[in-house]
């Protein structure tokens, strides 16, 4: 009889252990956009990426002319003159000039110069995608970390409270003789046994909830089951197509290939000459005790040509430079392209596995759940020791255990997969956010704008609306 109200109490606070968990109210969207709209890794991509804009206009400005203005005091003393008094001897001059120059011709350097400064824009832009994917699978590993360990802590715990059960009925067992000291001691050493693992879980949780914070921005609260699984690919060939076309490292390695193929080109052109025009207006006003008061204004233009005859090699270590970075580039985007084929390929077989082992443990634990009960049926006929049944339910513990940890493998595989497909991003995911828009600031300064005018305005309402002003 105590041996079935054991069988009873277990069943029952099996049962109470595995009842429906109440609603969860947070997200992986919510997780993702929270994840996005609070990194410092992106906030500095977007400052690296606003940086190479700038470098545009940098290059835009050389091909202006340039307008400076100056002035100065000067006092002059003339010694060794007998005839003159002392007084008589000093004077004082003041300058006041304005200098303009411009560029008329440098061999195509400067307009080179642009070219390149816009393909790296291009490549910073896809640098900060790479950026946004690294962010939000990192934002997915903690999210399914934080579900993973509060699951396991559920499961260790309710087997706490189950071999607590246990414990009881095996002292019940032993006092009226059903069973023996041994059997007692084995209940009990397997309970400080799932106490111990208890306690690893809920420091699991922990550690998981610190880096949920890290990488999403605030701390878990309630956390909903994941979402159903995004799309990525019908096959493994398709899913390669799209990475090899569209993936953003190999499009950055791509516009950087562009970058070093027109440096190699401004190498090459410059031993050419460069032909420059100047002026300048101005006014001296000199006095002295001498010479009286005089008003002097000056004007000037020139022409100046320019090049080099003889540099000590220099010109022609840059030119190989040069070419030798080029080599590099292409050989990284070649490296990159295998790479991301590689991690295509092992992305997708590892989303095969994670499917795979999913239905294996959903196997194991319907399996586990009959040879557990048979067991525990087993054991009030006398044909079972208490071992056995601690063993049966360890087995099925660890089935559980085995299917949470499948479950968040195989979310993190698919979203892997998605990430070497190069479709992790805030448009592929479609994510309900305010996407941060390179373009307006590259637009508000690719003209070099000044202070006052209308595309000045205009950047300080960009600058304020991302909140650098």
């Amino acid at each position: 009889m105590a041996q079935k109200y054991a069988g009873a109490a277990f069943a029952a606070v099996l049962l109470a252990g595995l009842a429906i968990s109440p609603a969860r109210s947070e997200t992986l969207t919510d997780a993702l956009v929270s994840a996005y709209n609070n990194s410092d890794l992106l906030e500095q991509s977007r400052a690296v990426l606003r940086a190479a804009d700038e470098d545009v206009a940098s290059a835009v400005a050389v091909l202006r002319p340039t307008l400076n203005y100056s002035a100065s005091r000067t006092w002059t003393h003339l010694g060794g003159d007998n005839v003159l008094p002392s007084a008589d001897r000093d004077s004082v001059t003041n300058t006041l000039g304005l200098t303009s120059e411009l560029v008329i011709y440098e061999g195509g350097r400067n307009k080179l110069a642009i070219e390149a400064a816009k393909e790296a824009v291009l490549a910073a832009r896809e640098a900060l995608l790479v950026q946004e994917q690294v962010v939000l699978f990192a934002a997915v590993q903690a999210y399914m970390e934080v579900i993973r360990a509060t699951e396991t802590v559920d499961l260790r715990r309710n087997n706490v409270r189950v071999l607590d059960e246990e414990v009881r009925a095996a002292r019940d067992r032993f006092d009226v003789g059903e069973v023996t000291r041994t059997d007692v001691a084995q209940a009990e050493s397997r309970l400080a046994q799932s106490q111990a693992e208890l306690v690893s879980a809920q420091g699991d949780l922990e550690t998981s909830r610190e880096t949920y914070n890290l990488e999403v921005g605030r701390y878990p609260g309630q956390l909903a089951p994941p979402p159903a699984l995004p799309r990525t690919a019908a096959n493994e060939a398709e899913a390669r197509e799209i990475a090899l076309r569209a993936h953003p490292s190999i499009l950055r390695a791509q516009r950087l290939v562009t970058v070093d193929e027109i440096n190699v080109v401004r190498a090459e052109a410059a031993v050419l000459p460069s032909l420059s025009a100047d002026a300048s207006v101005g006014y001296t006003d000199g006095s002295s005790a001498f010479r009286g008061n005089d008003l002097e204004p000056t004007a000037s233009v020139g022409l100046t040509l320019s090049g080099p005859i003889y540099r000590g090699g220099g010109l022609n270590s840059a030119y190989r430079r040069a070419k030798a970075q080029r080599d590099n580039s292409r050989a990284s985007l070649l490296r990159t392209t295998s790479q991301i084929d590689e991690q295509v390929g092992r992305a997708w077989a590892v989303r095969d596995v994670a499917r795979a082992r999913l239905v294996a443990t959903d196997r194991q634990i319907e399996a586990a759940q009959i040879a557990f009960d048979g067991t525990r049926e087993e054991a009030t006929l006398g044909a079972r020791t208490t071992l056995d049944v601690l063993d049966a339910e360890q087995e099925l513990l660890d089935a559980r255990g085995a299917k949470i940890d499948a479950s968040a493998l195989e979310q993190l595989a698919v979203y892997g997969l998605l990430s070497s497909m190069g479709r992790l991003t805030v448009d592929g995911l479609g994510l309900p956010v305010t996407a941060y828009d390179p373009v307006v600031y590259y637009n508000a300064v690719r003209s070099a704008p000044g202070l006052g005018s209308e595309q000045g305005i205009q950047l300080d309402r960009v600058l304020k609306s991302i909140g650098k002003y």
